[in-house]
């Protein structure tokens, strides 16, 4: 199967060569990115052409960082089965990449078990300190109340395609993706027109459909793990829980875990800063974040690639490999995000129009939105930089390093940066007065993002060529 690097006497054999294997990796994982992004796309035209308001597209922006935010939970059993898989294939060990598989899935239903158990209590004070305006803020809660259940599927979807990754197993994203995508297109249409007799819901019926993609994709994942990857087929000993494979999946997923999961908190802390300015701010601003995913695609594909040969390249014991395969990657992944910054600076107004049903229909949201795409076109080549190196630390076990720079750089840069450009005034705590800013609105907080990617691309780019990670023990 293209894309798939099998385990054997001759895995160091077909693991030899660094371009081959990096394409071959990188298309499918390509389409894949394109699908799961396109499962966003779909509610957020159907938000900004079906319903009328700038609110749907401010409540549907914060369900996307909300929804985007819940992979970054299982991000623990996902990097973990991502890097020991690809290193037990890489060394022929395949009864390990079955017990890594296996115990990463189990600490992922774990983790989605208590998700679902503490969103009632949570949830609403959740929602209430992203500061989105009431009105957007009770749709976007009717949305994720209806989404809930999905939880379990999409640990099963991301922990069940990153073993598979690990494994070489590219195409099986491609295809659960293609299945969420598809099904959730159909079907949110439907449920929000009332298509085909069936209940015209509005804006529950993207919520609906969201829902159905998700679980239908997750049973794809099942089937490929059970019947497409004989050597992951598990056996009864390896759904036991093992404490030393815990262990392991611990020291490696923690970090990622941690990262992952303040990654997403500072994510969030940003999205308030931009939902206090008001509707019109937030909803350009989720437009915009929707138009520049699209240069996630290479980015996405390109990390995945990396993370997946530096683990096996590295389990192979070859270093040189590992290495070069990461530097490949990110060099490729610079030149494409390139064009798309070039492709951002000259159809920013036909993109940000496409998204409101034409520019005179909503042409506050859609003049801004194309500001925020000018602005963040700058900042894509840092950012190929930053997700293929770390990819390729993380897929080498070096988790801590990342952790460290993503932190760090939300934290300290794009956060307080970020107020001080957008708002006018920073109220300080216990009432000791206020800081003045700027008062840019979103195209500050736009700023301060883009500055953040520059910052933290180099300091992972320095980690990457000085550091040791290669000697990562995992």
């Amino acid at each position: 199967m293209p894309g798939r690097i099998d385990a054997g006497s001759d895995a160091v054999t077909k693991l030899s060569g660094t371009i081959r294997p990096l394409v071959w990796l990188v298309l499918p994982v390509l389409v894949e990115q394109l699908l799961a992004l396109s499962v966003g796309f779909t509610d957020k035209w159907l938000a900004g052409n079906l319903l009328t308001g700038a609110e749907y597209l401010a409540a549907v922006g914060l369900v996307a960082y909300c929804l985007a935010f819940l992979p970054g939970l299982f991000a623990i059993p996902a990097v973990a089965a991502t890097a020991l898989v690809a290193r037990s294939v890489g060394a022929g060990d395949l009864p390990a990449a079955r017990r890594a598989a296996m115990q990463s899935l189990l600490l992922g239903g774990l983790l989605a078990g208590v998700v679902i158990l503490m969103a009632p209590v949570a949830g609403p004070i959740f929602l209430e300190a992203l500061g989105l305006p009431a009105e957007s803020a009770e749709l976007a809660r009717r949305y994720l109340g209806i989404v809930l259940p999905a939880v379990p599927a999409i640990m099963v979807i991301h922990v069940g395609v990153a073993v598979l990754r690990g494994a070489g197993d590219m195409v099986a994203g491609l295809v659960s993706m293609s299945v969420v995508n598809l099904v959730n297109a159909a079907a949110s249409y439907a449920l929000a027109t009332g298509l085909w007799g069936l209940p015209a819901l509005g804006w529950e019926g993207l919520a609906w459909g969201t829902l159905i993609g998700y679980c239908l994709g997750a049973v794809c994942v099942v089937l490929l793990l059970a019947r497409r990857s004989k050597s992951l087929r598990p056996g009864a000993a390896d759904w036991r829980v093992d404490p030393a494979w815990l262990r392991r999946i611990m020291h490696v997923g923690v970090p990622a875990g941690i990262d992952a999961v303040a990654n997403a908190a500072c994510h969030l802390g940003f999205l308030s800063i931009v939902n206090r300015l008001g509707n019109v701010d937030a909803a350009a601003h989720s437009v915009a974040i929707t138009i520049e995913s699209l240069a996630f695609l290479p980015g996405s594909a390109f990390q995945v690639a990396a993370a997946t040969l530096a683990g096996q390249f590295l389990g192979a014991r070859d270093a040189v490999r590992a290495r070069r395969s990461v530097w490949l990657a990110a060099i490729a992944c610079l030149g494409l995000m390139s064009v798309a910054a070039g492709i951002f600076l000259g159809q920013a107004d036909r993109l940000a129009g496409w998204f409101v049903g034409g520019a005179g229909r909503q042409p506050e949201v859609a003049g801004l939105t194309a500001k925020l795409v000018g602005i963040v076109a700058f900042a894509q080549p840092p950012l190929a930089i930053l997700m293929v190196l770390s990819g390729g630390l993380r897929g080498a076990g070096a988790t801590r390093a990342v952790l460290t720079v993503n932190f760090l750089g939300l934290l300290l840069v794009r956060l307080p940066l970020a107020m001080f450009l957008a708002w006018p005034g920073i109220a300080l705590p216990g009432g000791l007065g206020t800081v003045p800013g700027l008062g840019l609105g979103v195209a500050g907080a736009w700023y301060a993002m883009a500055a953040d990617l520059t910052v933290r691309a180099l300091a992972i780019l320095i980690i990457f060529k000085w550091g040791r990670w290669s000697r990562e023990a995992v």
